[in-house]
């Protein structure tokens, strides 16, 4: 165990490597110049070259890649051109707010995913069946920003129940779900984040659980007499693994895959400061957030991997 572990953490290392060159090159195939944002209409040429010259992009591409790997090895992943800021401290904070709606959205959309799961897959082609069916559909199918829009429209505007933007009436920084005046601005980000992966879930788990429910050794469990209860149990042990692998990936999406949904709420979080960065031509806070986040991913699937060998001991890993 200990051995694939270490093996998978050295398989990291050209992901990152790869993260890196993509991340870099991506960005400088994008339109756009970050420069002229940054500098009045009537600035000369020598006020351009000093600014490049500033953030180090009038040295060629690849000596500007090594020179940002370098740096960000120690943690430093330079300056916010937008506000001379440190990228990593922007980072961190962003991600801070991302990561507990990211994680209550997935631990709810996995218990409202095992529940319909277990129905759909003990009542096969049943009412019951269809029902899940169609509700995972439906999160696989409705954009997470339109069903935002479409809360904020009825629970915001029409009905004045729930604040349609921004994270508490005294920002970030002093965000608190334990107060009511915070959380409730979190509801409805949480929901419309919620339905993707419900639907994602839903469909594995049900899946999952109808395998195993087919498999001989639940037919042998029937034939001795036990309940219809302890072979769902059973059932759900079995397709367990399964279901969290794809729990954990949902993680990993929702980190960074947010970006509508934020920018619909005004959530400060990763996917609104991707928006903000895009939109700005910031590159080193884009290259920084995209590199975090890519690396937050791989490290998500490192730990769903070995959790699922852990709880699975049909897996056999050197």
């Amino acid at each position: 165990m200990w051995l694939y572990a270490a093996r998978r953490l050295l398989m990291t290392i050209p992901i990152a490597i790869g993260v890196t060159v993509i991340c870099f090159a991506l960005i400088y195939l994008a339109p756009g110049n970050p420069i002229q944002s940054l500098l009045p209409p009537a600035a000369t040429a020598q006020d351009v070259a000093d600014l490049k010259h500033a953030y180090g992009l009038d040295k060629p591409i690849p000596i500007q890649y090594l020179i940002w790997v370098r740096h960000a090895l120690t943690g430093n992943l330079g300056l916010s051109i937008q506000n001379n800021q440190p990228v990593l401290g922007e980072v961190e904070r962003a991600l801070g707010n991302t990561v507990p709606i990211a994680v209550i959205s997935v631990v709810l959309a996995f218990a409202i995913a095992l529940a319909l799961g277990i129905l759909a897959a003990t009542h096969v082609g049943g009412i019951l069946d269809r029902i899940a069916t169609a509700i995972a559909v439906l999160g696989i199918s409705v954009p997470q920003f339109w069903l935002g829009v479409i809360l904020v429209i009825i629970f915001a505007v029409e009905l004045g129940w729930l604040p349609a933007e921004g994270m508490g009436p005294h920002g970030s920084d002093e965000f608190s779900f334990f107060r009511w005046s915070d959380a409730k601005f979190a509801i409805m980000p949480i929901i419309a984040l919620t339905l993707l992966p419900l639907g994602i879930l839903m469909r594995t788990t049900r899946a999952s659980i109808a395998e195993v429910l087919a498999l001989d050794f639940i037919q042998t469990l029937r034939a001795k007499g036990l309940g219809r209860g302890a072979i769902v149990v059973h059932a759900v042990r079995n397709a367990l693994p399964q279901i969290l692998a794809m729990a954990g990936l949902q993680l990993g999406y929702l980190l960074g895959g947010s970006i509508l949904v934020e920018t619909v709420f005004s959530w400060p979080g990763t996917g609104f400061l991707l928006n903000k960065a895009i939109l700005t031509r910031d590159i080193p806070l884009l290259q920084g957030t995209i590199l975090v986040l890519a690396m937050a991913f791989v490290g998500i699937n490192l730990a769903v991997d070995l959790i699922q060998t852990a709880v699975d001991p049909r897996i056999k890993r050197a």
